[in-house]
């Protein structure tokens, strides 16, 4: 009962503001304080996303993709170079101002770059939003490995631990957290990096529908799919809380 009432707690005050938000956007729709064709009514957002909803999952399906595998290759690459910048210093200080640079370099500037030098396919919308995945989570794994406890490290080394077992059983359990802090952050633009690649040039997926939409005029159809982007964002956001609270729980009770 006790946990129920704090989740009820917890999500209480994001669901008032949701229906505020939701109350405001229908009045001024409805009453045209706002012109219908900047910010058409939730009734014609909805009837758009139910008529075009197999195309839109069509187009979906493709954004997924490529939202998951660049996030894959992100966070893979991420963790392999954050251990290998963690174990050899002058690696970190060599590298790690580089990473810094990119990140102030916005990814709807590369995404036509990448678009040059690979096509209209696929691989630039992956390659972008493995970019885009990458800094967020080394950083904060990187973060993590330094919290790490010295006298927990010292004590295994007394014992004739490996580096790989300290990695193991100290820096890696230590670092969880922040890894999973760099997760979140990578997931919630790992969507939005696809999307953008998208609106630079291809033949499928969200990005592409957004722009042919635009071209018509069609606001509704604007407004439908943002507001699958968000869910699905906040969706992919909820499966890394669940992943999270699973292997710390497991790490808990090592």
């Amino acid at each position: 009962m006790k946990k129920k009432k704090l989740t009820i707690k917890e999500w209480l005050p994001t669901a008032v503001a949701g229906l505020i938000i939701f109350a405001l956007w229908f009045f001024l729709s409805d009453k045209n304080i706002i012109p219908k064709f900047m910010l058409p009514s939730p009734v014609s957002v909805a009837k758009a996303f139910i008529d075009d909803y197999k195309i839109l999952a069509d187009h979906l399906f493709v954004t997924l993709k490529e939202a998951l595998l660049g996030l894959g290759i992100g966070v893979i690459s991420a963790v392999i170079l954050s251990v290998i910048m963690d174990r050899f210093p002058i690696i970190y200080k060599a590298f790690f101002p580089i990473l810094i640079v990119t990140q102030t370099i916005p990814s709807i500037a590369i995404a036509p770059l990448l678009i040059l030098w690979m096509g209209f396919e696929t691989a630039p919308k992956i390659t972008l939003v493995a970019v885009t995945s990458f800094f967020p989570v080394a950083v904060n794994l990187l973060e993590g490995f330094k919290s790490a406890d010295p006298d927990e490290i010292n004590l295994l080394r007394s014992f004739g631990a490996n580096r790989l077992q300290i990695y193991y059983y100290v820096k890696f359990p230590e670092a969880l957290g922040h890894f999973f802090a760099g997760l979140k952050i990578a997931t919630a633009y790992s969507v939005v990096s696809a999307v953008i690649a998208e609106w630079m040039g291809g033949f499928s997926g969200l990005g592409v529908y957004m722009t042919r939409v635009r071209k018509a005029f069609r606001v509704d159809k604007m407004f439908a799919v943002i507001i699958l982007i968000a869910v699905i964002s906040l969706l992919l956001i909820l499966l890394v809380n669940i992943l999270e609270r699973i292997l710390l729980r497991k790490d808990r009770l090592k």
